[in-house]
């Protein structure tokens, strides 16, 4: 997987995540209520997705830019960092909103 330098896909690819691991476990979870029982496999569970969602979330956001502050280039690295950030933060708010306005329908 190449790293892209747009801050916009890696906020973008960032909050689909997100929202769709969520809508997947909200789902099976109530589509499976009282059929999986209680085990230590969803303690395992809950933890390993856990360890992937920080791998991955730590990839889009500070691989790159790490990458190009060793290149010598902080400013740009910095400048990239704190857009996805930003952008990420305004993908949640929209996120939230939309899950606000769904709820109230």
């Amino acid at each position: 997987m190449h790293m892209t330098k747009n801050p916009f896909y890696n906020a973008l690819f960032a909050i689909s995540y997100i929202v769709v691991l969520v809508t997947t476990v909200n789902l099976a979870f109530t589509h499976l209520e009282g059929v999986v029982g209680e085990s230590i496999f969803l303690p395992m569970s809950a933890l390993a997705t856990l360890v992937l969602s920080v791998a991955l979330m730590g990839y889009l956001f500070f691989y790159q830019p790490v990458i190009m502050i060793i290149e010598g280039k902080r400013e740009e690295g910095v400048k990239l960092f704190l857009q996805t950030v930003g952008l990420f933060a305004v993908a949640t708010v929209l996120v939230m909103l939309t899950a606000f306005i769904i709820g109230t329908i």
